[in-house]
């Protein structure tokens, strides 16, 4: 058994859509599904059919205030116990094709969430999540291990509540991986957005997750970044007061906020900090280089200049950049494998600091990965 959990309030369109997707898909083992869908307090009460025509049951639980994204707490304590794997997504995303069947089905014990390949509708993939940490929207989790790890914390309402929740996978021995055989379209309407309160919360929420699980020696370096980069978002998005409220709220509330400090080791796994290590390691293996050059930058950069750092590459900027390598400088998958595929056919090494699996690699967007991935020249 496999459940869907999704939590939704106020967009019965988007809910429609998702419904036919899911619907839709195919299903050639048989495998037994069900959709739980969590309606967080919406004004009208949601309504679903009971069974999609593909044979998904379906089940609506109403939540009598909006629990944000912790309302999918209530969905997979709900979900049937014969359901090993939860699929999480949001009401305007649902999996493409059948592929999480083969991608969950050969996950070893140890993994505890499997991280879905998410696309936009314009084709470009989800921002957001590092290598070991998904994006809400597609990712199927273990039930057992959610419940054992406490689920989403309810105070994080939406966004950064994935980190909260894979850092305490994390430290419960536990791996998150990402598998692109899952493929999620995450339709991503605009509806609601408030660019102000998303704002608050993304500096707001990223403190919290630094001030319970970041080392002491890291913690004031890493809450000056997220500062740092959360306004530089919020100016380009005309969000400052947002941005501004968030702060104040993180200020007064970090104190409270209780300390899990990761030990260095596992600290570099969440933070992607050991992949990139590993993957720029790799290249200097492959075809050694002393320069590099950070190109589209974005989440964790600080990462992937660190792990240029300790092996001896000698970062440039500007014009003195010359033949330098491209080091892509985001840890941040989606983002970083869409720049990937542009810079895949111009003149020049382009390097990924990160590197998935062998295994799967070649399931990328449905073809086999480019040379610039694994840090060899462009062609």
């Amino acid at each position: 058994m496999i459940t869907f959990v999704l939590p939704t309030r106020d967009r019965p369109a988007e809910l429609a859509q998702t419904l036919a997707a899911i619907a839709e898909l195919p299903n050639p083992a048989g495998q037994p599904h069900e959709l739980v869908v969590v309606d967080n307090a919406s004004a009208e009460p949601v309504r679903c059919p009971e069974e999609l025509t593909g044979g998904v049951r379906v089940r609506v639980i109403r939540n009598e205030t909006n629990e944000g994204a912790a309302g999918r707490n209530v969905g997979v304590r709900s979900a049937s116990s014969d359901s090993e794997w939860v699929i999480l997504l949001d009401d305007d995303s649902a999996p493409i094709d059948d592929g999480y069947l083969e991608a969950l089905g050969e996950q070893p014990e140890d993994v505890a969430a499997v991280t879905a390949d998410i696309t936009l509708p314009d084709g470009s993939r989800e921002r957001g999540g590092l290598p070991e940490v998904p994006v809400g929207c597609g990712v199927a989790v273990r039930r057992w291990a959610f419940l054992a790890a406490g689920g989403y914390d309810h105070a994080f309402g939406f966004y950064a509540e994935e980190y909260d929740l894979s850092a305490r996978l994390l430290l419960a021995d536990r791996r998150v991986v990402f598998d692109p055989r899952f493929r999620v379209l995450h339709r991503k309407t605009s509806a609601g957005r408030d660019m102000d309160l998303i704002l608050g919360r993304l500096v707001r929420n990223n403190g919290w997750v630094l001030q319970r699980f970041c080392p002491d020696d890291e913690l004031e370096a890493r809450l000056a970044e997220n500062e740092t980069r959360y306004r530089e978002i919020a100016a380009r998005e005309n969000a400052t007061g947002g941005f501004e409220r968030g702060l104040a709220e993180l200020r007064e509330t970090i104190g409270g906020q209780a300390r899990l400090p990761m030990g260095p080791a596992l600290w570099d796994r969440f933070t992607g900090l050991a992949a990139a290590r590993d993957a720029i390691g790799a290249a200097l293996e492959g075809e050694p280089f002393e320069r590099a050059r950070i190109v589209e930058p974005g989440k964790n950069e600080w990462a992937v200049r660190t792990a240029l750092g300790e092996l001896g590459v000698k970062v440039v900027d500007g014009d003195g950049a010359g033949d330098a390598a491209r080091v892509i400088g985001t840890m941040s998958p989606g983002p970083m494998f869409d720049a990937a595929e542009r810079l895949a056919n111009e003149p020049g090494r382009v390097i990924l600091p990160w590197r998935p699996s062998a295994a799967t690699s070649r399931f990328i967007d449905g073809r086999e990965a480019g040379r610039a991935r694994w840090g060899r020249p462009a062609a």
